[in-house]
């Protein structure tokens, strides 16, 4: 029963996530976000503070980026793509490396090329943006997604949704033995009617199987060919 169950479970895994789960690729366009955007002059020195006050800034521009509002504008700047900004905000998702000014925005799409445009159409909508919202000029693209590169699927992982299928179908079968061998009442030994009636045992009848008849019939038959083969005589 549990060898049943967690074939079964593993195969149909297997060819659940092969065939009947579409694939899902994904894209990311890096932005950093400067104090002043001023690439005409160099700072004489690093100014610490301001970097703390930048790094501190991209957390409100991270939520600023998954807004309703945001992402109508990428929408309507870039029909396109083809998706509502509903569709666009439950894809994308923004981060950024602890103590660094590097924001990546990452979207997930049917293929890379879809990904790819929608993190880039995004980046530029929100660089754009970001002047009106926020007066001041401090957000470049760091780097964009390439539609044309070749990259494989993030998703399915066949091989992490069959070994988990195996590992959930092997507990549950081994569960449902214990259960059973637990729920069973069913009387098999001599031990089992001592402790259910209370009384000794007087005697067992084995279990009488064909091939036990046989195995006693042919030296049986034997003995008697060898009788009948010898020779008696009378004085």
């Amino acid at each position: 029963m549990i060898l049943l169950l967690v074939t079964t479970s593993c195969l149909s895994m297997g060819l659940y996530s092969s065939y009947f789960l579409s694939p899902q690729y994904q894209a990311s366009a890096k932005l950093i976000v400067n104090q002043y955007k001023d690439s005409g002059s160099l700072l004489p020195s690093i100014d610490v503070g301001a970097i703390n006050s930048t790094i501190g800034l991209i957390k409100t521009y991270k939520e600023i980026i998954k807004t309703p509002r945001m992402m109508k504008k990428v929408v309507e700047q870039y029909p396109e793509l083809g998706v509502t900004h509903k569709e666009l905000i439950g894809r994308v998702s923004v981060s950024s490396v602890n103590e660094t000014q590097v924001m990546s925005i990452t979207v997930k799409g049917g293929s890379y090329q879809e990904a790819a445009n929608m993190a880039n159409a995004i980046a530029i909508v929100f660089q754009q943006s970001v002047p009106e919202l926020m007066k001041v000029d401090n957000v470049s693209i760091l780097d964009q997604a390439d539609p044309l590169e070749n990259v494989g699927p993030i998703s399915p992982n066949v091989k992490l949704n069959v070994s988990v299928a195996f590992l959930l179908s092997l507990m549950l079968g081994v569960g449902i033995a214990f259960l059973l061998e637990y729920m069973d009442d069913t009387v098999k030994s001599e031990e089992d009617i001592d402790l259910l009636l209370q009384v000794p045992v007087l005697g067992a009848i084995p279990t009488f199987r064909e091939s036990d008849s046989r195995e006693r019939a042919e030296p049986a038959a034997a003995l008697k060919a060898g009788r009948e083969n010898n020779a008696t005589f009378d004085a």
